[in-house]
């Protein structure tokens, strides 16, 4: 059977990396599927576990020259290691500042500044023949692994330059002592080493691979955020005493303390104490829950208020957050469609370069007559060639753009649905339990003109009696009366009619009745203003045989419903509501929220062939739902979004998650998702705008090797700066 596992992957330099191992992986006929996502380091393959196992896949990995571990689902997902600057940085930048302040006076002409040849080459020794190692080692296992590296390039500029500056150093000093004659002429060879753009080279690369590696662990995974909100220590109770324990040393079924201040450890149920949670960490949502005995609390939780005892239900990776983590893991690991692009011209660059750069030596040799300008030219063309840009550009703000998603209440199962909901054109919404709240209340009133009651009073006495049944009408009738704040009188003798309604006698009043229109013996004038009342249930009220007003009870919409439909409106995405209610209410619904596609009395299966029909008039399709009856449409649409805690089924075809029941959480979804489709393609200009300059200046001359180097760094350090601005835009 298929089997999907997730691999940490250790000494990728850049995107041709990922790809080789990709390349490595897919021609094995065990394989279904491979993916490799360079700023996560992280590969994820689908494998018939019939055939192989999750080691092989390790040694497979391990074969082509890069480290793999295996990523298990029973476990949380790891915060990373702090990043410090290593001993071999530190060494390889104390040896870099006299070449720079000689590169320096060169620059305005002390070339007294420059320390002496000899020394040049002392210190470029010891940085080619011992600090640069692990980019020989890493190229090395590229090229036998059929596909070169960027530390390919790296390798054969530097190691060009160091070889080149050790012969113009020497050679004077063979000949002075074994050909005189022929020494006559070459008193400024030392003039011609060129030690500093090796040394520099190698320095600048290193430093970028550190920011790079800092920026990507630090900023872009959002998971380091969430391990944050699961307490180490916790107040469990245990032989009847509280103590401190740490969080792995807990065990399902203790009870736990919380209290104001504190985070919730674990999911559970509460036994007893009060108090806020605030809980938008999973939800999105930034209003405090309230907290009582016998309700649920959600690991990461902060109570913002009083202090509960819970007994817990899940742990670790087992709870909605734990969930969460693994999830946006294998998301942010995850690839888009448009990541291809940048995976394809990876795969050919290096080997491109190479041979831009051999080009560009025979060109600059024939045209200017001297090796070493022909030399410098290929060099810069090998570094500033680099295409880590390039590979960052689309997983750096997928990253980043799913960790926006996540604070907003929102998951993604993956990368390519992200991209998709990008383009989503047109959304289609269920009306019970997406639109509205999924239960009826009052929604008009009417009194009998000259009955001597007033809507105060019609409620007072329909509570009255409407308290004595269990009806979904009588318990809404009920709890708008006490929403008002009135005194609900008592009520005896209550008899139910099946089909009818109920009678009671209620103090101070006599006979009341609450039910349908015939039974209390009420007829409506046809003139009421509210359309409500054509589509809504209706509770008639009669007093003593006199029939004295009427309620009118509909699924209210809810509170934020009109204001994400204007949201999808404004960007031009047209809205669709399909129902299985009947005609009439859904189009009354679609009236009050200014939607002009409304479809009643809809099968599952009608609702799947309507998003059919739209995505062949070319619409890209969002469906929203929360029921097993929305399953059908949900599979049919391009992307689809689900409600936590609807129908199993439904979460399961779903390409997204919200957390809250809400159509707004939907387009902050789908404008999160713009905006990380816009910051790829941004990302993707600026990497592909720099290769495609940079190289042409490099042999033409005008970059030379160390500023080849330090332009490769920063090009690499400005996509994931220009993909971390989306943490701070604004969805609106």
């Amino acid at each position: 059977m298929q089997q999907k596992v997730r691999f940490q992957i250790e000494g990728m330099t850049c995107q041709a990396c990922a790809s080789r191992i990709e390349k490595v992986l897919n021609k094995k006929d065990f394989v279904e599927s491979a993916g490799v996502n360079f700023a996560s380091e992280e590969a994820q393959v689908t494998f018939d576990d019939s055939k192989t196992s999750a080691a092989d896949i390790v040694k497979i990995i391990e074969k082509t020259g890069y480290g793999a571990k295996e990523k298990t689902e029973d476990t949380l997902p790891q915060p990373e290691a702090e990043n410090h600057i290593g001993w071999r940085l530190w060494l390889l930048l104390a040896i870099n500042i006299p070449f720079l302040v000689g590169m320096t006076g060169m620059m305005i002409g002390r070339h007294d500044w420059m320390i002496p040849p000899l020394w040049q080459f002392a210190l470029a020794s010891v940085v080619q023949l011992w600090l640069a190692v692990p980019f020989y080692k890493s190229a090395w296992a590229s090229i036998k692994g059929g596909l070169a590296n960027m530390d390919v390039l790296v390798t054969i500029g530097t190691v060009s330059i160091y070889l080149y500056s050790v012969y113009m150093l020497f050679y004077p000093i063979y000949t002075f002592f074994f050909s005189p004659h022929a020494a006559h002429g070459m008193e400024h060879a030392y003039y011609h080493v060129y030690f500093e753009a090796g040394v520099m080279v190698i320095g600048f690369v290193s430093l970028g691979k550190f920011l790079e590696h800092r920026t990507k662990k630090s900023s872009l995974n959002s998971l380091g955020l969430l391990l944050k909100l699961t307490p180490t220590q916790v107040n469990v109770q245990r032989d009847g005493e509280w103590e401190q324990l740490p969080i792995d040393k807990v065990q399902i079924g203790d009870l736990i303390r919380a209290n104001h201040g504190e985070r919730i450890a674990a999911d559970g149920i509460i036994e007893s104490g009060s108090g806020w949670a605030d809980e938008s960490h999973l939800t999105g949502e930034s209003n405090p829950e309230e907290k009582k005995a016998g309700g649920k609390v959600l690991a990461g939780a902060l109570m913002t208020e009083g202090s509960v005892v819970y007994r817990a239900t899940q742990l670790g990776s087992q709870t909605l957050l734990g969930d969460m983590m693994n999830a946006l893991s294998e998301a942010q690991g995850s690839k888009a469609p448009i990541a291809r692009v940048a995976d394809k011209a990876a795969a050919v660059f290096v080997p491109a370069v190479v041979g831009i750069a051999l080009l560009t030596f025979i060109a600059t040799w024939l045209v200017k007559g001297d090796w070493t300008v022909a030399l410098m030219h290929a060099v810069a063309v090998l570094v500033i060639a680099c295409p880590c840009a390039l590979g960052l550009a689309t997983p750096a703000a997928i990253m980043v753009g799913m960790g926006k998603a996540v604070k907003h209440g929102i998951w993604f199962k993956d990368a390519a649905a992200m991209e998709e909901a990008a383009h989503v054109d047109a959304v289609v919404l269920d009306k019970t339990g997406t639109l509205t709240e999924g239960r009826p209340q009052v929604a008009a009133v009417y009194c009998v003109p000259d009955s001597g009651f007033d809507e105060d009073a019609l409620y007072r006495i329909a509570a009255a009696v409407e308290q004595n049944a269990t009806h979904p009408l009588a318990r809404a009738i009920v709890s708008a009366a006490q929403a008002r704040g009135l005194e609900i009188p008592a009520a005896q003798n209550a008899q139910t009619v099946v089909g009818a309604g109920i009678a009671a006698e209620v103090e101070g009043i006599g006979l009341v009745k609450a039910g349908k229109l015939d039974f209390t013996e009420l007829k409506l004038p046809e003139n009421l203003s509210d359309d409500v009342w054509r589509i809504a249930s209706i509770v008639a009220v009669s007093a003593n045989g006199k029939p004295i007003g009427a309620f009118a009870l509909a699924d209210a919409l809810k509170a934020d419903t009109a204001e994400a439909i204007g949201r999808l409106k404004k960007h031009g995405i047209d809205v669709y509501i399909m129902s299985g209610d009947n005609q009439g209410t859904v189009e009354y619904v679609a009236k009050q929220l200014g939607i002009a596609h409304a479809f009643g009395t809809m099968s599952p299966r009608d609702k799947a062939a309507e998003v059919q029909k739209l995505k062949a008039a070319g619409k890209t399709v969002a469906m929203v739902g929360d029921g097993i009856n929305d399953a059908p449409a949900l599979a049919a649409a391009n992307v689809s979004f689900a409600m936590k805690g609807g129908a199993d089924v439904a979460e399961h075809t779903a390409s997204a998650t919200l957390m809250q029941h809400s159509v707004n959480q939907l387009a902050d979804a789908l404008l999160v998702s713009q905006a990380t489709l816009k910051n790829i393609k941004q990302n993707l200009f600026f990497a592909f705008f720099y290769n495609i300059l940079g190289i042409p200046l490099a042999a033409l001359g005008f970059l030379n090797p160390v500023i080849a180097g330090a332009a490769m760094a920063a090009s690499s350090v400005s996509v994931l700066s220009n993909a971390l601005r989306l943490k701070r835009v604004n969805i609106e």
